[in-house]
């Protein structure tokens, strides 16, 4: 019998196979090229655009490409519906390159099939979220200035009269349009689609998406996804499965013959996570599209119906936050459901505890987990690592892709050595052009291409990267990033407070729960239930403290004035 390779030998395999993929004569060689002023690493068999991943995948014909519920739709049906939308965009609205098309809407299939003809076009399609507030929806409306706004029955009533501003295309709607609208089956009849996409000429730098984060000010930032920047976090994909695949097989050789490796089975991939996010978009769909696989779609996440879809569809891989897979081993159906399918269970948007990834290594028969770090701002993962050599290094989130640079630096900026902490910055095609409208907020977050991504990080003398703390004050909530000075900002509007501080507090499920400590002004009063009904309406519930403290006392400060919320959260945590 064959000794299982150690953490230390699992390394040397993926780190030379990596080194064979990206070499001058491998697929993934890359040359430096300057890209918006910068000198970046670039991949030199890029795909150029994002229309021409969505043009490849029309080989893929009758094969399923979406399911929801009881609707399916094979590639050529999406094809058909996504030209006869392109050619609508691009002829009753205008939409190309430089313009842009808003996305709200819930994870349906019209999501998918919007996202592909707004893209063809050349136009950037803007990926709303959909638990926004009206206001949070009118804002970036009216920072990204959209030609028109695809949205779905239920946000259309949130979005009130502030509809009327915008042309609309309405789907899954079944009561009067506004004048300013017209139906999704109309304007992507598949029966009216001509025979090709409109043309477009797209430069690799023209911006593809933009995706909101959280505001730090209150204000959500738009960041500008390119499509040179979403292509190479494709391709980053694609190389870290083959380089997998090519270590095991420099394992093979080196052991002797064995057994023939079994086909893989047809890609299907579950999406329980929102499509207006890197994860699901770009990390999930993106992949999934030039694979030729099927996407399986949830309206919402529910650990008993994802199981349902598991079994049902023979899904494969399940991408989401840490809480979900821990959902999914911990309900009773898991024992009484066929996961046999699965090959992948993990994602990302939180760190995978260690206890998690043993769990899902012990919990399937046939697959493996798998976790990918990475932001907003760099259009998907910065480091991935699944199977073997992540059960064999848990608490790393694996190798830096090789499209990217990374650092790590101290207060002063100084550049570390391995196995330092300090900030994580990263460099690379797939860091944003920038966020939308917001020079300020990016000059501070990127410099001579360099993103600051507020994480606080080890680099080994391998280049694995091991996340260890958080520099921005963020709360983490099922992979929702939610800035504690949004809410606080919010509540501050509330007369009766004097001082607030907005925490994180650790969650079994989320990961992070949102906290708050309250001070409240002299002589006036105010409960957690009062609180809570002003940022009805103004703030996302996601965004909502689940905990509130009222405090007689002044919040603790240090030196600088600035609230200790570390010693907040170690004071309550005995109280949860």
């Amino acid at each position: 019998m064959t000794a299982e390779p150690s953490a230390s030998e699992l390394v040397d395999d993926f780190n030379a196979a990596l080194a064979s993929l990206t070499g001058p004569d491998g697929p993934f060689g890359w040359t430096v090229r300057e890209v918006n002023g910068v000198s970046v690493r670039v991949y030199d068999n890029a795909i150029p655009d994002m229309r021409a991943v969505w043009t490849m995948s029309a080989s893929h014909g009758d094969k399923d490409y979406l399911v929801y519920g009881d609707e399916r739709y094979s590639y050529a049906e999406a094809h058909a519906r996504v030209r006869a939308l392109a050619h609508h965009l691009r002829t009753e609205h205008g939409a190309g390159p430089g313009t842009r098309v808003a996305v709200s809407m819930r994870n349906y299939p019209e999501w998918v099939l919007s996202h592909w003809a707004i893209i063809s076009v050349g136009a950037a399609a803007v990926g709303m979220n959909s638990w926004w507030t009206r206001p949070e929806m009118e804002f970036a409306l009216n920072d990204s200035e959209p030609v028109a706004l695809i949205i779905d029955g239920e946000r259309l009533e949130r979005l009130g009269s502030a509809r009327g501003e915008f042309p609309l295309i309405v789907a899954g709607h079944d009561g009067d349009l506004p004048p300013s609208a017209l139906s999704w089956d109309v304007v992507a009849d598949p029966s009216t689609a001509p025979d090709a996409l409109p043309e477009a000429e797209i430069d690799p730098d023209d911006d593809a998406l933009i995706f909101y984060t959280s505001g730090t000010t209150g204000s959500p930032k738009g960041a500008q996804l390119t499509h040179r920047a979403v292509v190479h976090n494709l391709m980053n994909m694609i190389l870290l499965t083959a380089c997998g695949d090519a270590a095991r097989a420099r394992r093979t050789a080196r052991s002797g013959p064995e057994e023939p490796t079994p086909e893989a089975p047809p890609l299907v991939a579950l999406l329980p996570v929102p499509l207006f996010h890197v994860t699901g978009c770009n990390c999930v769909l993106h992949p999934v599209t030039i694979a030729g696989g099927c996407l399986v779609m949830m309206y919402r996440w529910d650990a008993a119906e994802a199981l349902r879809l598991i079994e049902r569809e023979a899904v494969t891989v399940f991408t989401g936050v840490p809480s979900m897979s821990r959902e999914l081993l911990q309900h009773p159906d898991w024992a009484r459901t066929d996961t046999s399918s699965l090959r992948s269970m993990g994602g990302g948007g939180a760190a995978i505890p260690t206890d998690l990834v043993r769990r899902i290594d012990d919990g399937l028969s046939e697959g493996r987990p798998g976790v990918g770090y990475g932001l907003t701002e760099t259009a998907g993962i910065a480091t991935a690592i699944s199977n073997e050599f992540y059960v064999a290094n848990p608490s790393s989130v694996g190798p830096l892709v090789p499209c990217m640079e990374a650092r790590v630096v101290d207060d002063h900026g100084t550049t570390l050595d391995p196995g330092q902490r300090g900030e994580l910055l990263l460099r690379g095609p797939n860091v944003m052009k920038g966020y939308l409208n917001r020079p300020d907020a990016t000059a501070e977050a990127i410099t001579d291409g360099w993103f600051r991504t507020g994480d606080i990080a080890e680099i080994d003398a391998d280049g694995w990267i091991y996340i260890k703390d958080r520099i921005k004050d963020v709360v983490i909530r099922g992979g929702e990033n939610i800035h504690c000075s949004e809410v606080e900002n919010t509540i501050y509007e509330l007369d009766e407070v004097a001082e607030v501080a907005v925490f994180g507090m650790p969650d079994e499920r989320l990961g992070e729960e949102v906290a708050a400590a309250v001070v409240l002004v002299g002589g006036t009063q105010l409960d957690e239930a009062g609180l809570i009904a002003h940022l009805e309406g103004r703030l996302a519930r996601f965004k909502h403290p689940r905990r509130v403290w009222f405090l007689d006392e002044p919040l603790p400060r240090n030196a600088n004035g600035k609230f200790l919320k570390r010693e907040l959260r170690e004071r309550f945590a005995p109280n949860l």
